[in-house]
């Protein structure tokens, strides 16, 4: 089921169209999950084909690090699986140069999470977010030196503005230093918004999209309503709510629709309809439990009709602001009537 692999960017690293994400892994809160219980996720996970695992070093308090690492450590399939952790984040509190994307904080994070991961190298390492007090060369100087070193293969960026990765990656392109092949950003029918730069910036730079929150904390899935919304709390409901307004009801009514004349999971449709988005390689997926793994993995081969899609895309179109909008609009002033790269006149 999840066995449909694709090289992850600009580069060779072949990976699963859905990665499983750990957010949930350890912690002790009442929705994250006991280290038994994610194990038995990470063997289902592998089981369907899987073979890329992302994580943070701060998801679970440093403990989803920890529960990864267990699981391969007596096992020879650390080789086959792909497994991604994060830098920046402040893992406690005190000590400005505990957290950040500088030299010091990325040296002690990655050695950090290599123990917690038991094992010798990370196929992919995040900048968890953009550290605005660091200048970005020192972050790919570091990162280069860890390539170099072999304790990581691969370096990719998160929620970080467009024209910053662009700068990092003509500075990589110049000085010889690792790419970015991955940015890892927030991507739903619910949050469109890196469309508007992120998305055309990274085709134009080979560099590949894994949409993290793609259920937005559940509230594509159908399960709050307008009715219960207000009152839902605990687990990741809080979070939920940031999207349903009016506007993001109006969203969850038609992918809940299209789902039942299908007969299938309005979990489902939404994941289908982001796989099929411009530039996304890997979508990260959490679980709460094997079930809801194995409804959501169904969606990497599922193919949603022109009708569904168009739908969607209807419902959930952002609305960008200038310059985009207006470059948009322009198009007719540039082209004189004429269609070029299948864009004529001004755009929807």
């Amino acid at each position: 089921m999840l066995d449909d692999y694709v090289t992850l960017g600009r580069s060779g690293l072949r990976v699963s169209r859905m990665a499983l994400g750990s957010f949930n892994f350890g912690g002790g809160r009442d929705w994250e999950l006991a280290p038994e219980e994610s194990h038995d996720i990470v063997d289902r996970y592998l089981a369907l084909g899987g073979n890329f695992i992302d994580s943070a070093n701060i998801y679970g308090a440093g403990e989803a690090e920890g529960i990864i690492g267990d699981h391969f450590v007596s096992t020879a399939a650390r080789d086959a699986v792909v497994i991604a952790t994060k830098f920046t984040n402040h893992p406690g509190a005190g000590d400005p140069n505990a957290g950040g994307a500088h030299r010091k904080s990325i040296m002690r994070a990655c050695e950090t999470s290599l123990r917690r991961l038991k094992t010798d190298y990370i196929d992919l390492y995040w900048m968890h977010l953009w550290d605005k007090a660091t200048p970005i060369e020192e972050t790919l100087r570091a990162l280069d030196d860890l390539v170099a070193q072999g304790k990581i293969l691969h370096v990719g960026f998160s929620n970080i503005p467009a024209w910053k990765v662009t700068e990092a990656q003509m500075l990589a392109r110049f000085r010889g230093f690792s790419p970015v092949i991955a940015l890892q950003l927030q991507y739903s029918l619910l949050e469109r918004n890196i469309e508007a730069e992120l998305v055309p910036m990274a085709a134009e730079h080979g560099i590949a999209i894994c949409p993290w929150s793609p259920l937005k904390s559940g509230a594509l899935t159908g399960r709050f309503t307008r009715e219960t919304i207000g009152a839902a709390n605990g687990g990741r409901a809080v979070l939920a709510r940031r999207g349903l307004d009016e506007r993001g009801f109006a969203i969850v009514d038609a992918v809940v629709a299209i789902a039942q004349a299908r007969g299938l999971a309005p979990a489902q449709v939404a994941l289908a309809w982001l796989r099929g988005r411009p530039g996304v390689a890997s979508i990260i997926l959490g679980a709460d439990s094997i079930a809801e793994l194995e409804e959501n993995a169904a969606s990497a081969t599922l193919d949603l009709d022109a009708d569904a899609l168009a739908a969607l895309d209807q419902v959930s179109r952002p609305e960008f602001r200038y310059p985009i909008d207006f470059v948009n609009r322009g198009a007719g002033a540039i082209q004189g009537g004429t269609r070029i790269n299948g864009v004529s006149g001004i755009r929807p």
